[in-house]
């Protein structure tokens, strides 16, 4: 067992009362060399002080309201929960939209506005994701815009709710939903990653939208200036494509997008993600199917765009952020990746358009998400019944 493992089974949880492409940048296809433990010129020696702040079934993402000490998080069965991470207060929230729970879809993702910062808890606007039912056996994905109204410091509501982007077109089966969010750092832009459905050839289709990037107004609104909006029988949402199934998306501090995805068999993915490319999934991979059948892999002259880092055997990363808080010394700028199947975290040092991954943290359990809190904390999310919420400092 693991240091942080120790720590954290030592730490008494407080249970919450409310339950062709241009391939500048990646041409070659760099598979990481795990590092367990290591430390890679910081003072940050690999140990974490764990604190718990209670438990929850199947959590899926989680977000701070900005300018508060507020953390909010989704579960997949389609509940909202709050906690003060100041006084540990737990606040309830009501109104979360009805999901097509099952598989991998539920309720999923949460955003609010930088901008809004300065506003009190009142009312503040929020982004949601989830899945939703379609005709016979069919769903997709969609992306929701609505308040959270804050009438008692330990009650809030989700009100005026309202669809404002859909996955096209709705499928069977309940799998590879991804639908990420994530603002453009100037907030002009929404961009939602749209999952292939476990559909496959749909990825190179631009007709719609399964396995693709779409980039909209905050609105839901296709946002002008899309790479295919003038293309006759193409989305005109659509940013990028040729994806799988798309778990985390960020910003790095020179304004770039990047995003990690799962592979199949092998070939999980970090890549930089670049205007009107194709991406190469299901033609090139560097993973196999499921049944061992092959996938050829990227090579220089296949006219997609390659990762930057791939994993084989694969993370199964489950989100990933870039940190830029002050705690953790030598971190500035690295890609920290939740890992389902690592059991813990990853840590990527990204240079540039160059990326390689440094180190391992062992965690003890599946992690779904990490996000940054405001004071540099690192906020983890375990993955499944029971899974706590965490908050890792330097030990």
């Amino acid at each position: 067992m693991t240091k942080a493992s120790v720590l954290a089974a030592t730490l008494s949880p407080l249970l919450l009362a409310a339950s062709c492409g241009n391939a500048a940048s990646g041409d070659s296809t760099a598979q990481s060399t795990p590092v367990a433990g290591a430390n890679s010129g910081g003072e940050f020696d690999g140990e974490f002080a764990i604190e718990s702040f209670g438990t929850f079934d199947e959590p899926w993402a989680s977000a701070f309201v900005p300018g508060t000490s507020v953390l909010v998080l989704t579960t997949k069965p389609g509940e909202l929960h709050a906690i003060d991470t100041e006084t540990r207060q737990a606040i309830t929230i009501t109104g979360a939209p009805q999901v097509d729970y099952g598989g991998q879809g539920g309720l999923g993702d949460i955003a609010f506005l930088d901008s809004e910062a300065s506003a009190s808890l009142g009312t503040r606007t929020i982004y949601l994701s989830w899945a939703e039912a379609g005709e016979g056996d069919t769903r997709g994905a969609v992306v929701g815009r609505g308040q959270m109204v804050c009438a008692q410091p330990t009650s809030c509501t989700i009100e005026d709710l309202s669809v404002i982007w859909r996955q096209a077109p709705k499928v069977t089966g309940r799998g590879h939903y991804s639908h990420r969010i994530e603002f453009s750092p100037d907030e002009r832009y929404l961009f939602v990653a749209s999952g292939d459905r476990q559909k496959m050839t749909p990825a190179q289709d631009t007709g719609n939208t399964l396995g693709t990037i779409v980039r909209l107004n905050p609105d839901g609104t296709p946002a002008p200036g899309n790479p295919l909006a003038d293309r006759a029988g193409a989305s005109d949402e659509i940013w990028s494509w040729g994806h799988r199934n798309i778990l985390g998306m960020d910003f790095d501090d020179s304004g770039r997008l990047w995003e990690i995805e799962h592979g199949p068999k092998g070939g999980d993915e970090l890549n930089l993600v670049q205007r009107g490319e194709n991406y190469g999934w299901p033609v090139r991979s560097n993973g196999v199917n499921y049944d061992g059948s092959g996938i050829p892999d990227h090579s220089p002259d296949d006219g997609f765009v390659k990762p930057v880092v791939s994993w084989t055997p694969v993370i199964a990363p489950g989100n990933f952020v870039f940190y830029d808080g002050d705690l953790f010394a030598g971190w500035d700028g690295d890609a920290i990746i939740s890992g389902l199947v690592t059991q813990g975290l990853v840590r990527v040092e990204v240079e540039g358009t160059n990326a390689r991954e440094v180190a391992r943290y062992d965690l003890g359990e599946r992690i779904r998400s990490v996000i940054q809190g405001p004071d540099g904390a690192l906020w983890v999310l375990e993955d499944g019944d029971g899974a706590r919420l965490l908050r890792l400092t330097p030990g």
